[in-house]
């Protein structure tokens, strides 16, 4: 929490007194908006290499990128490959689930925490991005109450509570992918097939055309009006503004990420996409996007049941 002083000095704010790298440090300390940005793109820009780590070492441990789903052949070859990496580990525990969920609980747990790390670094990399937008309305916010002299909270409290929710998420989502893993007893991490990935495809894009789908995405798209009138100047309360934010966007963009499930949960050329959709959602008008988006995707679940069943 900081509260800026008055202006009694002619100098205060210009910094005069300090060289050119320190008026800039001090100038973003006045204004942390841009660090904090800055922090949500290398955190986005950490997953992102994480991700690509683990399909590259999938790759390279596979001989094909054909496990990993349609679009990965054109970008294999440019995958980074790092053997005994954090990611390389975790790529190969989340394998170790291919030929179904190993009842042993030792093995159990290790690809559900291998699944639930790959997860989060998931809704980091494709989240994270969609986020900036609320991150920078909430800095204007405390930038003109701190003119004022009111004490309030750094943005990356905000940030933080924002995170959890999607570290929650990321729990249910290993959850769910285990469980069709377990049904099919097939891979963990490649795409589902036949008629399981028609009816991931189709909920996801249901969902689409659904009220609580618009609900979520007019408050995603408006964090001002949440921001403002719920404002909070403690550490406690900016968190929980953080997770508010977080709920409507997971409620926002739950399907979506589903989608993941078909494709396979490791295709980085899918994320990538789901991403790039998600920004344009969330920063665009109307609901042209969110329609046209949802009707592809049913068309396409439905045509994957329909070729599994004749």
């Amino acid at each position: 929490m900081f509260t800026p002083r008055a202006n009694t000095d002619p100098l205060d704010g210009r910094f005069d007194q300090l060289d050119r790298s320190g008026r800039a440090i001090a100038g973003m300390a006045r204004r942390p908006v841009w660090p904090v940005l800055a922090m949500v793109a290398l955190t986005a820009g950490m997953a992102w290499w994480f991700l690509m780590s683990m399909a590259g070492s999938v790759v390279a441990l596979q001989g094909t990128p054909r496990p990993l789903g349609p679009g990965m052949s054109v970008i294999s070859r440019f995958l980074p490959v790092e053997p005994g990496s954090f990611a390389a580990i975790i790529a190969d525990l989340c394998l170790s689930g291919d030929t179904g969920i190993v009842l042993a609980s030792g093995s159990f747990l290790s690809v559900a925490l291998a699944l639930f790390v790959m997860w989060f670094a998931m809704s980091a990399a494709m989240m994270l991005p969609t986020a900036a937008p609320m991150i920078r309305t909430y800095s204007e916010i405390a930038d003109t109450a701190a003119a004022r002299g009111e004490a309030v909270i750094h943005p990356a409290i905000l940030t933080a509570g924002y995170l959890f929710v999607w570290t929650l998420a990321a729990v249910g989502f290993m959850l769910v992918q285990l469980a069709i893993a377990r049904i099919t007893g097939t891979s963990a991490t490649g795409p589902v097939q036949g008629v399981i990935a028609g009816m991931i495809l189709l909920c996801a894009g249901v969902y689409q055309f659904t009220s609580l789908k618009a609900a979520c995405l007019t408050k995603c798209r408006n964090p001002f009006t949440t921001l403002f009138a719920r404002w909070k100047t403690s550490t406690g309360g900016v968190f929980r503004l953080g997770m508010e934010q977080g709920l409507w966007c997971l409620g926002c963009c739950w399907a979506l990420m589903l989608i993941m499930l078909a494709v396979g949960s490791m295709n980085v050329v899918w994320m990538a996409a789901l991403t790039l959709f998600t920004f344009l959602e969330k920063t665009g008008t109307g609901q042209v996007t969110t329609k046209v988006g949802g009707a592809i995707v049913c068309v396409w679940g439905a045509a994957l049941i329909w070729g599994a069943l004749v």
